[in-house]
């Protein structure tokens, strides 16, 4: 990749492991502090004295919501950062620019939509979780002033993959990072010092996410980038956005899904055990986002090298790189199944000093997590059919995962075993899907590339 500035990153010709290396780790680090986000506001809720075990559950009934917003930008960014690096690699800047510029478009339009829904139908669908008397107060405080930084959401998560494609991976990395330590300081202040309780949480996210677009917009319009965001391409383009969506509904389904599960194991807990199970749930969940959160980082942060080096036919990149993402996230997660399993409490009093709340959450954490060691199989095997354009393949994988396994099983299991059914669901969709991701990837892995050697063979002979 030809470069203007020294501190762009060489997807051709790099060596693999510093590249990623030099490519992961800012997308971890950044995925990681977007994590803060919420996590942060949950460990500030989960300590306000007398309502913090309330509160946390009554924003853990809010985030079906907030995760479904950010699946739209996985949508339109996800999927168009990728097939936009690929025309990079085949040295169609244009192209690209017009990806960027379609992906924009829709960003901004769903968002607008996205507010009015949920601000008008924002009651009923919190009950329809599992909201009861007790919480839906704390769950209404969040909420109403969060939907307000929904364009700010759509736009940082859509289009900081943009500039990871290019591979400016530390500029991504700190439009997270700005938005991230705001919101770690405004939070005790709008919390605690004005307080706010709830509500000052939100504001603080919604401001501090304001100044991450800003940043995010500065480096896509400015002359560093190769791909720039251009105002004549912010339009609607029916062809860019069909190519984008195929590729993106696969993320998507992933996020738009895990809104779905964490409203069926919400409404499970509610059903079979009460507002404290719930909260029990809300704190597994953050738990094991401090762990999958940094991984889908990571993987997130190699797809650039494998989809700039398969657009340039460099096909043996693609395999190396692939090999060392699938091992290292099988280490990975391996290691994160363990710290799990052996030390439960010390992450659970992250969120909540509350004794009770505690004591029911470490026997269900450690269920729910008995399959994350195999994960990084599924993860990293998605993570690549995505990055190869290979929209069915991974859109499968999610919708096997997420809709044909979780969902059915959270709600058949605790008809047997109760409160332990809805804990149980999570481990064995993880093990049955990463098991079935490894024998899609052996079949179809070496036909993909074989049919864009082919490509690249036709090519050369016109």
């Amino acid at each position: 990749m030809t470069t203007s500035s020294a501190r762009r990153i060489d997807l051709a010709r790099d060596p693999i492991g510093k590249l990623i290396v030099r490519l992961a780790l800012p997308s971890v680090v950044a995925q990681t502090i977007n994590m803060l986000y919420n996590m942060v506001d949950r460990i500030y809720i989960g300590s306000i004295e007398g309502i913090g075990a309330y509160a946390l559950t009554g924003m853990g009934l809010a985030m079906p919501i907030i995760t479904l917003i950010s699946a739209f930008a996985s949508l339109f960014g996800t999927g168009g950062a990728p097939l936009s690096s690929i025309k990079l690699g085949e040295d169609k800047p244009q192209d690209a620019e017009r990806i960027l510029g379609a992906s924009a478009f829709m960003l901004i339009a769903v968002s607008a939509v996205l507010f009015a829904v949920f601000r008008l139908f924002m009651d009923p669908l919190l009950m329809a979780f599992g909201a009861s008397e007790n919480t839906l107060p704390y769950a209404r405080d969040y909420l109403s002033v969060y939907l307000f930084g929904t364009p700010f959401v759509l736009l940082v998560l859509g289009l900081n993959p943009f500039i990871t494609a290019q591979g400016f991976a530390k500029e991504a990395m700190i439009s997270v990072i700005i938005g991230a330590a705001l919101n770690i300081v405004l939070d005790p202040l709008f919390i605690f010092v004005l307080d706010m309780g709830v509500r000052g949480a939100a504001v603080a996210t919604v401001i501090a996410q304001g100044v991450s677009c800003l940043w995010v917009l500065r480096i896509l319009t400015g002359s560093r980038t190769r791909m720039r965001l251009r105002r004549a391409n912010i339009r609607f383009d029916a062809p860019i956005l069909a190519r984008t969506s195929a590729l993106g509904v696969s993320p998507f389904t992933m996020n738009f899904t895990e809104s779905s599960i964490q409203i069926v194991l919400n409404r499970g807990m509610m059903i079979y055990g009460g507002d404290l199970y719930v909260g029990t749930m809300t704190i597994i969940t953050s738990i094991v986002s401090l762990f999958s959160t940094p991984l889908h980082g990571y993987t997130n942060g190699v797809q650039p090298l494998l989809s700039f080096n398969y657009g340039a036919g460099r096909l043996e990149r693609v395999k190396k790189a692939f090999r060392t993402l699938l091992l290292s996230t099988v280490a990975i997660t391996m290691t994160y199944c363990a710290l799990i399993e052996l030390f439960p409490r010390p992450f659970i009093r992250l969120f909540t000093q509350d004794d009770t709340l505690a004591d029911l959450t470490v026997r269900g954490l450690r269920i729910y997590a008995a399959g994350l060691g195999i994960f990084g199989l599924q993860n990293a095997i998605q993570s690549m059919f995505v990055g190869l354009g290979q929209a069915r393949l991974s859109l499968f994988i999610a919708v096997l995962r997420k809709i044909i396994l979780l969902i059915p099983l959270a709600l058949l299991l605790p008809l047997a075993f109760g409160v332990t059914g809805v804990y149980l669901a999570e481990p064995i969709a993880d093990i049955t899907s990463a098991l079935t991701a490894t024998c899609l990837m052996r079949y179809h892995f070496p036909r993909i590339l074989a049919r864009r050697s082919q490509e690249l063979a036709a090519q050369q002979e016109g």
